[in-house]
């Protein structure tokens, strides 16, 4: 069963974002990210995704968290899933990728932004 972040203690849920926001880096941010440095188009792609995603989690008003990213990131997925959305098993072309792997790499962009603040 999976706990709420706002139902954890502080420091439980920041671990448990890490740790969820490493496992999505691992699945497609690492290979997602390889790929935009690589095409510029998905790289603007992911650009303009991580900036919906930093306006949906109100980004310009309080920082952003880890344990915003990594709920938003599943919320994303769940939504998805409940429409029949499978994670990749394979290499991802990344010359033509699904809206939702942008997403997902757009927030690992963020997540990434945020270990070097």
């Amino acid at each position: 069963m999976r706990v709420p972040f706002n139902r954890v203690a502080p420091r439980t849920a920041v671990d448990s974002a890490r740790s969820s926001l490493a496992a999505l880096t691992v699945s497609v941010g690492t290979a997602g990210l390889a790929a935009a440095a690589q095409r510029p188009g998905l790289l603007a792609q992911v650009d303009q995704h991580a900036a919906a995603v930093r306006d949906s989690l109100d980004g310009d008003r309080r920082p952003l968290t880890a344990a915003a990213l990594a709920g938003y990131a599943d919320g994303v997925r769940a939504a998805a899933a409940e429409h029949g959305w499978a994670p990749p098993t394979g290499p991802v072309d990344w010359s033509e990728p699904q809206w939702l792997l942008t997403r997902l790499v757009a927030v690992c962009a963020l997540a990434r932004s945020l270990d070097r603040a």
